[in-house]
């Protein structure tokens, strides 16, 4: 147990899917896990275990940003010893090439946060996805039939901003977030392997209407199928 995971050593499988959401943790459990179990609802941050094609999968919810993400992610690996995390999330178009309900993966992430430098105290501000892991959701969304874009996202600490990064250009970010620079680079600071699976629900550059709550769910299911898939 760790103080923010209620969930006892042997509960929580190698590899997990994460979304932010506790919602959507509970969706993905509902709808793609076999015998899923609660292990987990510490403030609210749902974890369930249960099998996906006879394999064990745990999926937890991150809460939303770094400090939260690096929370979770952090105990996952160094309490539970979890081996693979995915993240399934959103993401807002920083490009008009990228189109709402596009799937990116993330194949670099890039911020302008201090977070590598206070756990570190080192200036880092790229971080790659894993390799071996990133080949295999490629592989498999070929499989699958699905496009991806794979592309470099921009991490942010802050949703509501009035001032423009001209960094964010000058480092190609496709589209921006708030965890995956977090959970890749805590994923390369310990050793462990994760990837960023993003499905674009607005934009920030044209005019397309963003997806509403159930249009998102809809455009969410293929990026959970690729994540569950991949692991």
């Amino acid at each position: 147990m760790s103080p923010h995971n209620e969930a006892k050593l042997g509960d929580i499988a190698k590899n997990v899917i994460m979304p932010g959401d506790p919602k959507r943790v509970q969706f993905i459990a509902d709808h793609y896990l076999k015998n899923p179990v609660l292990v987990n609802d510490v403030r609210g941050i749902l974890a369930y275990t249960g099998t996906y094609k006879n394999k064990k999968v745990t999926v937890m919810a991150s809460g939303m940003g770094m400090p939260s993400m690096g929370i979770y992610a952090t105990e996952l690996f160094k309490v539970y010893d979890v081996e693979k995390i995915i993240r399934v999330g959103t993401c807002g178009s920083l490009k008009k090439e990228i189109k709402i309900a596009d799937i990116i993966l993330a194949d670099s992430a890039y911020t302008n946060s201090n977070y590598a430098y206070a756990l570190t105290g080192k200036h880092i501000n790229t971080v790659n996805a894993d390799k071996t892991l990133n080949k295999n959701i490629e592989k498999k969304s070929k499989e699958l039939g699905y496009q991806i874009t794979k592309a470099r996202i921009n991490t942010s600490d802050i949703f509501y901003t009035e001032f423009r990064d001209k960094s964010i250009e000058k480092n190609n970010c496709a589209a921006v977030e708030m965890e995956t620079f977090c959970l890749l680079f805590i994923a390369k600071h310990l050793k462990k392997k994760a990837a960023s699976i993003l499905t674009v629900s607005d934009s920030l550059v044209s005019k397309e209407k963003e997806l509403t709550p159930k249009e998102r769910e809809k455009n969410l299911k293929k990026a959970i199928v690729l994540a569950l898939e991949s692991l």
